[in-house]
């Protein structure tokens, strides 16, 4: 029993993937990397101007150690990282561009939480990119299997999950019960609620429900791995629509973490490469099926003279 188990273990950390679902989320994830640089943390860049003195550095920042931030570090890490990310969603050199972009990405999360908070949400972001310079070479829409692939998806894979389960560790471990029973999201709805948090507030009960509800939910998370897999994208797709909710009550966005999650999806049916191939070669754009030339009669042979 126990060496089944054993041996059961690698073949499901290892099990094969086609190389365009690879292909698709590296894409996803390098372009995730400048968006986030561009879009969705550009406060990180001012970090720059703060003093010296103001920055407390993350276990890891103090055990390599790594420098205190100055405007020239961050700059150049900035755009280093935006260059060097376009560069590695293209599929190419993907060991050399994956290794050097996670490094970066490294040091500039670490500069960007050692200033009082820790967001949570990066951790599967971080982990894909450490192991997607693994994978090897792949191009978008390649059906062949790969376990080197595989293993990169099932370690994010894990990752995610453990963002959820972790997280509701650190609420009973902090929190105790009360959390459950106490006004957590009630504070969160008056500090950044919309008006659709203030009508779900107004029925009683309700919120307590929720927080039962969130506990619940991240604690059994790790059940994604052990359902079918029709029905594991049914619970991929929760997942999804729990990020939506909160979206749309509280504005707190979990960017980096859905993508990481899209390494539960089957990516290479997407091919997007393919698809902008197909429109480039015809002409305005047009996606139908290419006209039929009308077919020339064919000479009838002359009867033959007696």
């Amino acid at each position: 029993m126990v060496k089944s188990v054993l041996s059961a273990v690698p073949r499901w950390l290892t099990e094969p993937v086609p190389r365009g679902r690879v292909a698709a989320f590296r894409t996803l994830v390098y372009l995730f990397v400048a968006a986030d640089l561009l879009v969705f943390t550009p406060w990180i860049r001012d970090k720059a101007s703060i003093p010296g003195d103001l920055y407390q550095p993350l276990f890891i920042g103090r055990l390599l150690p790594l420098p205190t931030p100055t405007p020239l570090l961050v700059n150049i890490i900035f755009w280093a990282l935006l260059l060097l990310a376009l560069a590695a969603a293209t599929g190419r050199a993907p060991r050399a561009l994956g290794w050097a972009v996670f490094l970066l990405y490294f040091e500039w999360m670490i500069i960007a939480m050692s200033y009082g908070k820790v967001d949570h949400d990066r951790f599967g972001l971080l982990i894909a990119l450490a192991v997607l310079p693994t994978a090897g070479r792949a191009r978008h829409g390649d059906r062949e299997s790969t376990e080197a692939g595989g293993w990169a998806l099932r370690v994010t894979q894990i990752a995610v999950v453990c963002t959820y389960f972790l997280a509701a560790w650190a609420k009973l471990r902090f929190g105790g019960i009360e959390w459950t029973t106490g006004s957590v999201l009630a504070r969160a709805i008056i500090r950044r609620g919309t008006d659709l948090a203030d009508l779900i507030a107004q029925v009683p009960y309700l919120l307590i429900a929720a927080q039962f509800g969130i506990i619940a939910f991240e604690l059994l998370s790790p059940l994604v791995f052990v359902v079918s897999s029709r029905w594991r994208q049914w619970v991929v797709a929760f997942f999804y629509s729990f990020h939506l909710v909160t979206i749309a009550t509280i504005t707190i966005s979990f960017a980096p973490h859905l993508v990481a999650m899209t390494s539960f999806l089957e990516l290479e049916r997407l091919r997007p490469i393919h698809r902008l191939r197909r429109l480039a070669r015809r002409p305005d754009g047009d996606t139908g099926p290419p006209e039929m030339a009308p077919e020339t009669p064919t000479a009838q042979p002359s009867p033959a003279v007696p």
